[in-house]
């Protein structure tokens, strides 16, 4: 079973980054490395990649209809599909790329980011962390939402990003 990163620059460098890099140009930004971070950090806290008790999988801990909203959406479909051949999941079903996502970080955080493309609204600014939240909300549509991790799990994808930036 692949290694899951140790903390948050783990995986902003191992995952993150490189997934980032195989989407198109538009799709990193400091914005989008800051809120995957924080959404993996509330989401399954970097310590599984499958939901204790539940459906989700992934760092990102997708549910199947969260992979269709992706695979199906105008804004992502294309994308779905370029990042499915590069990760070699085929074939290119809900079932096939929800079932990856267990052991494809680097495909869980593609479709993370996908889902994110979807919301018109521009990301959020780094910092803002009540908009960051707001927009992890309305895309994930979590069950029990947990704001109190929220700011823990934001201001350690921040610190990540910064490190990164200084690096």
């Amino acid at each position: 079973m692949l290694a899951l990163p140790a903390k948050p620059a783990d995986c902003l460098a191992q995952v993150i980054a490189p997934a980032l890099g195989i989407l198109a140009p538009a799709m990193d930004s400091p914005e989008a490395r800051v809120l995957l971070l924080a959404i993996a950090g509330q989401e399954s806290g970097l310590l599984t990649r499958r939901q204790p008790g539940g459906p989700a999988l992934g760092l990102w801990q997708f549910e199947t209809g969260g992979v269709r909203g992706v695979l199906r959406h105008n804004a992502s479909a294309d994308a779905v599909i370029a990042l499915c051949a590069n990760r070699r999941c085929s074939p290119i079903t809900v079932m096939q790329i929800y079932n990856s996502l267990e052991f494809d970080d680097l495909l869980a955080c593609g479709i993370a980011r996908l889902l994110l493309y979807t919301d018109a609204a521009p990301l959020p600014e780094i910092g803002d962390s009540d908009a960051a939240w707001n927009y992890y909300k309305r895309n994930w549509r979590p069950g029990a939402p947990r704001p109190a991790a929220w700011g823990f799990n934001y201001s350690n994808a921040l610190k990540a990003q910064q490190l990164s930036d200084a690096a």
